[in-house]
């Protein structure tokens, strides 16, 4: 009788993740929907790269020293969007870094485009079933308030892919583990680079 269990399958090894990270010679952004999961990814790819993590929301509530949602309760979506921008900037200037951007960032042109010419753009996607799901568990989200969850997501989808499809990479978030999309996300980037 055999009792070893069947091989699991893992991801990247050490020695295979420090040769990627040695050929990184810029930011790595995150981009993509609110609850496609860019800021618990992108802390595990940035651990597993050794390389810095930066969540712009939380960089952008340091700076003003208010939260999103009062940002965007106080002031507009335009204010936001501009202190955004200039908050992405900053961060592109830090070196090596996964910078998790907001679900709105890349949909901006100018902040698109700053972002496109100094970082290495990845595209998490995931369904509206998925998002849904996810973003139902915050109720700290503006562009949620107000209306039905589900055709919000659907409606926003829709409207930011075409921006998103500019992104260098694109992998998919699913229902499943964080870790198997980091993996998903180190391939492409060997493939990439």
């Amino acid at each position: 009788m055999n009792n070893t269990q069947p091989e699991q399958p893992r991801g990247p090894d050490d020695a295979r993740i420090k040769a990627l990270a040695a050929r990184i010679d810029r930011p790595l952004a995150l981009v993509g929907m609110m609850g496609v999961g860019k800021s618990t990814i992108g802390r595990k790819l940035a651990q597993l790269l050794g390389f810095g993590f930066a969540d712009a929301d939380e960089e952008i509530e340091k700076a003003a020293q208010m939260t999103v949602s009062e940002i965007f309760e106080q002031f507009d979506e335009a204010y936001f969007r501009d202190g955004e921008r200039r908050v992405i900037a900053r961060l592109m200037d830090e070196g090596n870094c996964v910078i998790a951007t907001g679900g709105g960032a890349f949909v901006q042109d100018e902040t698109r485009e700053l972002i496109k010419d100094k970082a290495i753009t990845i595209w998490l996607d995931s369904d509206v079933e998925t998002l849904v799901e996810r973003v139902s568990r915050n109720d700290k989200r503006p562009l949620l308030r107000g209306g039905d969850t589900r055709e919000i997501v659907t409606r926003m989808k829709a409207e930011r892919e075409p921006h998103y499809a500019q992104a260098q990479i694109h992998v998919m978030s699913d229902a499943g583990p964080h870790g198997a999309t980091v993996n998903r996300i180190l391939e492409a980037l060997d493939t990439c680079l």
